[in-house]
């Protein structure tokens, strides 16, 4: 048998031994930014006009100026809409906190388009609105509790009918 001394064997070019090299697992994908689903995906959202809509029905139209991991928002110099009819108005709320809870829905408002009024809607004074917003919710509740009573009579309870609420 004859001793092989590895230094005197000819050095092998690169690629040659990374053919021999068994392959390793494939690379994983990387998912655009666009994907998340969390709350850093505001980071691009971040000093932009938003129109923020939350789970009470309010809609919030302001700048993102800062948010955390739980989604909670501060919007600068914001506005609450009021809809009604075929008429709306905005309410100044100036520096504004939300809670992530609360946002059913948030975008970005493009400025190129910021004045544009949809047709059937024209811009009216604020007590008008509220006074004709006040009056559609008291009906809204009105047919409400008669929901709820004709829904008692088949055995069905309500909402919260069998917590106290204090």
């Amino acid at each position: 048998m004859e001793n092989l001394n590895l230094h005197d064997a000819a050095p092998r070019p690169l690629s040659s031994m990374q053919n021999q090299m068994p392959p390793g697992p494939p690379p994983v994908p990387q998912l655009p930014p666009q994907m998340f689903t969390t709350a850093a995906q505001l980071l691009d959202l971040t000093d932009k006009k938003l129109m923020v809509s939350l789970r009470d029905g309010r809609k919030l139209i302001g700048v993102l100026r800062s948010w955390d991991q739980f989604g909670n928002l501060v919007l600068q110099s914001t506005v609450e809409r009021l809809f009604v009819q075929h008429l709306y108005a905005d309410i100044e709320r100036g520096l504004f906190l939300v809670r992530g809870e609360n946002v059913l829905l948030l975008g970005e408002i493009d400025l190129d388009k910021d004045d544009y009024v949809p047709e059937p809607y024209e811009l009216a004074p604020v007590e008008r609105v509220f006074a004709l917003k006040k009056a559609e919710d008291a009906e809204r509740g009105r047919v409400e509790k008669r929901r709820q009573r004709t829904l008692a009579g088949y055995g069905f309870e309500g909402e919260h009918a069998g917590e106290a609420i204090l």
